[in-house]
């Protein structure tokens, strides 16, 4: 009986991870590009908008150009301020994007 009841969980377990492989077969996987920028690097509209917005006086520790699957490209920049730190997303103008 004891051997019955594993074979029953057995392939319970198997039909189960099985249709879980199954139905992430379909999961479509996008892949960006991520390339490290240095902060005196960036395009000055990038430079424009952080030390004069919301974000003057904070310090760039990172900045990466981000290129999308559609090849549309913007900049990922980490701020620091004191202990506080953020991350922006602009395109090559200063504009946010989202």
């Amino acid at each position: 009986m004891k051997k019955l009841i594993m074979a029953v969980i057995m392939v319970f377990l198997l039909s189960s991870s099985f249709a879980n492989a199954t139905a992430n077969s379909n999961v479509e996987v996008l892949v960006q590009d991520k390339m490290s920028v240095k902060p005196e690097d960036l395009p000055e509209p990038i430079k424009s908008t952080l030390s004069a917005g919301a974000y003057a006086g904070w310090e760039i520790t990172e900045a990466f150009l981000i290129t999308k699957p559609d090849k549309t490209q913007f900049f990922e920049i980490i701020v620091k301020k004191g202990s506080e730190m953020s991350k922006i997303n602009l395109d090559k103008d200063g504009r946010k994007v989202e």
